[in-house]
Formats: structure tokens, C-alpha cells, sequence
């Protein structure tokens, strides 16, 4: 096994991806067109190769100033445990020189903590409208 990162979104074959996100529980309804604008309008994307499949991804949003957001950091099932997110993440936060960087998280605080992230307030969340509808 050959792992790749690349920070572009060149030859993702989303229909995939989504599939792969899909079955490994991490989709949260978005459409294939609205996972190419989410990405395409990140600050800065990690994906992680095994030969021309995406086995994982991240990206960040960011003012390129002062503060940043980590999210939809995932690794495919058959891939975790290899260090693959943690790669991820450093490629990520290279991007990120200067910034306050924060994240929320469900199950994976021990993660995040090995990479040097401590736990900061209570995050909040609000839906404007209806959920994935503009």
C-alpha cells in the first residue's frame, strides 16, 4: 500500500467518494454537486490516495488571517489506524501558519489531542432555514 496526499480535488471521482462516505456513516446528505462546492470552496483541502481512490479527506475553512475550522476529516474504514488522519491533518495545518484553529468533534477527542489540540468552550451550532438548502 501506496498512500498519496494531494491538497487538489483533480480526478476525484465524487460518485465514489460519496459512496465510500455513505457506507462508512460519515455522509450527512449532500448531494454530489454539493460535495464538489464544499470542497472547491475550502481554504485548503488534504485528500489521501490508495492508487486513483480517495481513502480519505479534510479541509479547512479560514479568513487566511487568524482563524480557521477543521472539518469533514475522515478515513475510510479499511484504512484506519495507519496514521492516514494524522498526515492529513499536518498537511492541513502547514496551511494554517498563525491561525486559531478549531474543530468540533463526537468521538475522536484522543485523536485530536495527540495532535496537539485541547479542548476550548462549548461549541454551538445553528441550521439557518432548512438543512443544505440556499
Amino acid at each position: 500500500m501506496e498512500i498519496t496526499y494531494r491538497m487538489d480535488q483533480k480526478n476525484v471521482d465524487w460518485a465514489a467518494l460519496r459512496a465510500d462516505l455513505k457506507n462508512d456513516h460519515f455522509d450527512n446528505g449532500r448531494s454530489l454537486e454539493q460535495y464538489q462546492k464544499s470542497f472547491g470552496n475550502s481554504f485548503a483541502v488534504c485528500m489521501a490516495w490508495d492508487g486513483e481512490r480517495v481513502i480519505g479527506s479534510a479541509r479547512a475553512l479560514s479568513d487566511g488571517v487568524c482563524n480557521a475550522y477543521i472539518v469533514d476529516v475522515w478515513t475510510h474504514s479499511q484504512y484506519r489506524h495507519r496514521g492516514i488522519g494524522t498526515m492529513m491533518m499536518r498537511y492541513l495545518l502547514k496551511r494554517l501558519l498563525g491561525q486559531h484553529v478549531y474543530l468540533f468533534t463526537d468521538n475522536a477527542q484522543e485523536f485530536y489531542r495527540r495532535l496537539g489540540f485541547k479542548a476550548q468552550g462549548s461549541g454551538m451550532g445553528l441550521v439557518v432555514g432548512k438543512w443544505l438548502v440556499s
